[in-house]
């Protein structure tokens, strides 16, 4: 057997596979992104994420404490403050997201053009 799936012991695929599940999440590949420079208070997270609504960002953000990847720390001020950042395995993450963000954005436009030239394609089919 070859590929990435042969490098992990058979009984710990399922676990590797939820974990992946995770770590490619589009939200938490922006989550993680957003929280690279240090703690950042929900408000400027969801501002940060186009297209993020208030529950998935709520969603995504209790799985990533879930996992370890993300501290949560509420301030009792008046109006409460709530910031989020990377934990010490949650940086462990960073470098790979930032390549895959980095990724999306030089190839956006070339992905496009084939998408659509792939469907053109299909609709004449």
């Amino acid at each position: 057997m070859a590929g990435p799936c042969a490098r992990w012991p058979i009984e710990k695929g399922e676990g590797i596979r939820h974990v992946l599940d995770r770590a490619g999440d589009k939200w938490t590949v922006l989550v993680i992104g957003t929280l690279e420079h240090g703690p950042v208070r929900y408000t400027d997270l969801q501002r940060s994420i186009p297209g993020i609504s208030q529950r998935m960002l709520t969603h995504t953000l209790r799985q990533l404490q879930r996992d370890g990847l993300v501290t949560r720390s509420a301030y009792p001020e008046v109006p409460p403050r709530v910031e989020y950042a990377l934990t010490d395995l949650g940086v462990t993450l960073l470098s790979a997201v930032t390549v895959l963000i980095d990724w999306a954005g030089t190839h956006h436009d070339e992905i496009c053009v084939n998408r659509a030239r792939f469907d053109e394609s299909a609709s004449a089919s």
